[in-house]
């Protein structure tokens, strides 16, 4: 019942978050929200101390004064959209800036931690059930390593396995972030969609990765694992690893709807050398388990003989069978540890693999943070140096597919790493370099 002279009045005096969060009440309360005055004191306030306000538009820049035609001349709400585009892109620009340096064994951004903070990012999953109702899951853990993080979410308010369809995974940043405080929880936020996982037979459309006497582990791709209870056939705990080469992109560049798709690669051509795009790889590979790590290394100067491209992929041997002056010991028992509320575990046998393949130029090339499991196989090793079982872990997606294989020694207690293999895809690599094998 009050008059809307008033409202307006009372709404002059708050601020923008503020504004954004009060225009949700009713129509009444968004209509008079958007009113282009109140935002055009915001707008001048906070982009141009002056008397003046500069409105972009491409690469040009003009000046435009403060007066009646600023107000009346535009739609209601126009101020609020541009003060909220000129926001969202000063924060995108500090986020890039702190993402361009970058480390030189992985190749990625060494200031991660730091242009996740700038930004408020965090991230939620939303299940959606087959009646079309949304669950939305916020709290989360997160643990973070070299060249990935990895987020955990469990809860006791789980819908039924039986009715969820499927989950997508978005990076959630404020609409608005001021330096001077913390980001509100409460206040307005964009989501932009990084992955979306079809759930529907889950058992069958997955990976079995392993169980321990409570849960067991399913897989997707890219980097989800589900945790369900045994007893009850219910999840447990959802995890995803997120590897750190664009995942700044997809958590703030993407839309609600529409994942962001970063631009094609431009080759270097090279008209000199016949093996373009065979030779001069780098690989970093960590094996972790969430909480601690079992190896982490660099491998350099990977290649490709024309003789070894077979079946749509190049092979790149990272670790040779022969040469047992570059076998792996792995540090600690592998495994990968899980919680909840009430509960806690360590499932045997399986971890977590970041892979990051930089091309000869350093830039990265297939990169992916995925759960993984060891299998153990019917053959008892026959190597000279090695006697114990033999294990192998297989990962495989659209770019290519990796290759361990693992003896167990069982004086020392400890997996050694006799093989590993990586096939990428020829598809891939003609994208990538504007070849032809």
């Amino acid at each position: 019942s009050m008059p809307s002279e008033i409202l307006l009045k009372i709404f002059s005096c708050l601020d923008a978050v503020s504004l954004l969060s009060v225009g949700c009440v009713n129509k009444l309360f968004y209509d008079l929200a958007n009113d282009n005055g109140i935002w055009l004191k915001i707008y001048s306030s906070c982009l141009q101390p002056k008397r003046t306000i500069w409105k972009m538009k491409s690469e040009q820049t003009e000046a435009v004064p403060l007066g009646c035609a600023a107000l009346h001349d535009k739609k209601p709400g126009y101020w609020k959209k541009e003060y909220i585009l000129k926001q969202t892109a000063a924060v995108k620009t500090r986020v890039m800036r702190l993402a361009k340096p970058l480390d030189p064994y992985t190749g990625l951004p060494f200031k991660n931690k730091e242009a996740m903070k700038v930004s408020g990012l965090s991230w939620i999953i939303v299940l959606k059930d087959k009646n079309g109702k949304e669950h939305v899951m916020e709290k989360a853990n997160l643990s973070f390593k070299d060249t990935s993080v990895t987020i955990l979410w469990y809860s006791t308010n789980w819908p039924c396995l039986d009715i969820v369809s499927t989950l997508k995974l978005f990076g959630v940043t404020p609409l608005l972030l001021e330096q001077s405080r913390p980001p509100n929880k409460n206040g307005p936020r964009r989501r932009s969609l990084i992955a979306e996982y079809h759930l529907g037979n889950l058992t069958e459309s997955s990976v079995a990765v392993g169980a321990d006497r409570l849960v067991q582990l399913f897989s997707l791709n890219p980097g989800l694992l589900v945790g369900i209870w045994k007893e009850k056939n219910e999840i447990a705990f959802v995890m995803v690893s997120l590897h750190y080469h664009q995942l700044l992109e997809r958590s703030i560049l993407g839309s609600a709807t529409v994942q962001y798709a970063p631009p094609p690669n431009k080759p270097v051509l090279d008209d000199i050398d016949p093996e373009y795009g065979l030779h001069d790889y780098s690989l970093h590979l960590e094996m972790h388990g969430r909480s601690c790590t079992y190896l982490r290394g660099t491998f350099r100067n990977l290649f490709c003989r024309k003789g070894d491209i077979a079946n749509g992929y190049l092979r790149l041997t990272v670790v040779s069978l022969k040469d047992n002056r570059k076998h792996l010991p792995l540090i600690g028992t592998l495994g990968l540890s899980w919680e909840t509320d009430v509960f806690k575990g360590n499932v045997k046998d399986c971890y977590v693999m970041n892979l990051t393949l930089l091309d000869e130029i350093g830039e990265p090339f297939w990169c992916f943070s995925a759960p993984v499991y060891m299998e153990l196989s019917s053959k008892t090793s026959g190597f000279y140096d090695y006697m114990g079982h033999i294990y192998t872990t297989n990962y495989a997606d659209s770019e290519g597919k990796v290759c361990v294989k693992l003896v167990w020694l069982e004086e020392t207690k400890e997996y050694i790493i006799v093989n590993l293999v990586l096939y990428v895809s020829t598809k891939k690599v003609n994208n990538w370099y504007g070849t032809n094998y």
